[in-house]
């Protein structure tokens, strides 16, 4: 009788010492004995769903039923991996309907405690933890990495476009400076001057555009703008003014003048920028060059056509890497070719939402074809 009493004396405080520590750790605790399908809920548990403790049965459906119609298959699945004894203890993260019809996040660990000499689970004892204040906090953590890796993506994409477009205007200017020292008359100074004027005026567009680029702001998207193509094909065409004259290029512009895209300024005008330079670049010595720009409607898109009658890319054999960084594919000895227009253009047009492909032919010519998806492209009546 004296072992017994001590014993008692020995474990009656142990088990006020657990109780304290449960309750004011606010973990709840559930224990399920599984022959006769009845669980025991604490009241810490039922107070995380914010119900009263006579609120709830003692029996599991009581809260299988309120966990969330997307949680509840990887709910059943942890615990019957557990049960079936395919992993030593139970741990699945769900959400709970509360009583005031809010979900709250609970962590949900238990293991079994008890078999029978067939090795069949007879009680099983677990905690529930209210992990809603952390899982807000990861939400909100890979809400500023979605921020943080949006905004190095712009950067990335404006060292491209420095690198790439911006050298066209500086090229331009120092072609025009040179022309204009080497005029001999009044009328051509004038004529060389109004090009300096359109080249700082595109400079500055640029600029302006690359800085919405690189911008940091809580609202990361809020460089989205509706861009009327026919306006921002004009404005590239502008720019390359003195390249398209010198060339002899003849531009036919077939675009819906009410036809919209919805994103940033400054990939729209890359993105041409681009397509038209190329075009202009690798004209075929025995032609006058040719580009016509046009746009399709389809059922799903609008497609923009840029297609040239330069000297063409073999497809055959470099149409695998086409669209990769710092490939060149024409059958010339240019070498201010980067491979760099080209793979910028499409990880642009993807950033955007919409396509880029390309069909060509040597000795024929180029065309690419752009495709804006109706989410984001459409005709403003």
């Amino acid at each position: 009788m004296y072992v017994i009493s001590t014993i008692r004396q020995f474990f009656k405080p142990k088990k006020m010492k657990w109780k304290f520590a449960v309750e004011n750790s606010k973990i709840g605790v559930w224990d399920w004995n599984a022959k006769t399908n009845k669980i025991f809920y604490s009241k810490e548990s039922k107070n995380i769903l914010g119900y009263k403790n006579n609120e709830i049965k003692n029996i599991p459906e009581e809260w299988h039923k309120r966990v969330h119609p997307e949680d509840r298959d990887t709910y059943h699945k942890d615990l019957q991996n557990h049960l079936l004894g395919n992993i030593d203890t139970y741990k699945n993260e769900h959400r709970v309907l509360c009583k005031d019809g809010n979900y709250k996040w609970v962590l949900d660990r238990g293991k079994i405690v008890r078999k029978d000499k067939t090795g069949k689970p007879l009680r099983i004892i677990g905690t529930h933890v209210d992990i809603t204040q952390r899982k807000k906090n990861e939400m909100l953590l890979n809400e500023n990495f979605k921020i943080i890796t949006d905004q190095n993506k712009r950067l990335y994409n404006f060292t491209h476009i420095v690198s790439h477009n911006l050298r066209t205007h500086i090229g331009n200017l120092t072609s025009v400076l040179e022309f204009y020292e080497s005029s001999t008359s009044e009328e051509e100074k004038d004529e060389m001057f109004n090009y300096l004027k359109t080249i700082s005026s595109a400079l500055t567009t640029t600029i302006t555009n690359l800085n919405e680029v690189i911008s940091v702001s809580p609202e990361y998207n809020n460089t989205n703008r509706n861009i009327n193509i026919n306006r921002s094909i004009s404005t590239i065409l502008q720019n390359l003014d003195m390249d398209i004259t010198t060339k002899k290029a003849v531009i036919n512009i077939d675009i819906d003048s009410n036809l919209f895209v919805t994103g940033n300024s400054a990939y729209i005008e890359s993105i041409f920028h681009n397509l038209i330079s190329n075009a202009l670049k690798y004209v075929h010595p025995s032609k006058t060059p040719v580009i016509d720009i046009k746009s399709i409607q389809t059922k799903d898109s609008f497609e923009i056509l840029v297609a040239d009658n330069g000297i063409g890319i073999d497809l055959k054999k470099y149409k695998s890497q086409i669209f990769g960084m710092y490939n060149t594919f024409h059958e010339s000895d240019r070498k201010d070719s980067e491979g760099i227009g080209l793979y910028l253009t499409k990880v642009q047009m993807e950033d955007l939402g919409g396509q880029i492909t390309i069909d060509s032919a040597l000795n024929i010519g180029t065309t690419f074809k752009l495709s804006f998806p109706k989410e984001i492209a459409f005709l403003d009546q």
